[in-house]
């Protein structure tokens, strides 16, 4: 099961809201819309996205992490690093 199993829903609604964003700004470049206006919604989705990482970064971590914390400290240990080097990627993101 995954961490996220519980919030899982919720996580596929606010995906789809974001796609629905995404083909929204594929639309404005076709139409020639002003390039502020773009970068605007663009920088919306993205913070979409953002708020979707953190929240399964999140479920990881109290789902994933402590339940390898509780099988073994090697276990621990390589989810506690997993999950430091996905908060890397996102913070170079």
């Amino acid at each position: 099961m995954t961490g996220y199993a519980a919030d899982k829903d919720a996580y596929l609604k606010r995906l789809k809201r974001i796609e629905g964003q995404v083909r929204g700004i594929a639309r404005m470049v076709e139409e020639d819309t002003y390039c502020i206006d773009i970068l605007t919604q663009v920088s919306a989705a993205t913070k979409a996205l953002q708020a979707v990482s953190l929240g399964l970064l999140e479920d990881h971590i109290g789902h994933c992490v402590v339940d390898a914390a509780r099988e073994s400290d090697a276990a621990a240990q390589d989810k506690v690093r997993e999950a430091s080097d996905a908060i890397a990627r996102l913070v170079r993101s």
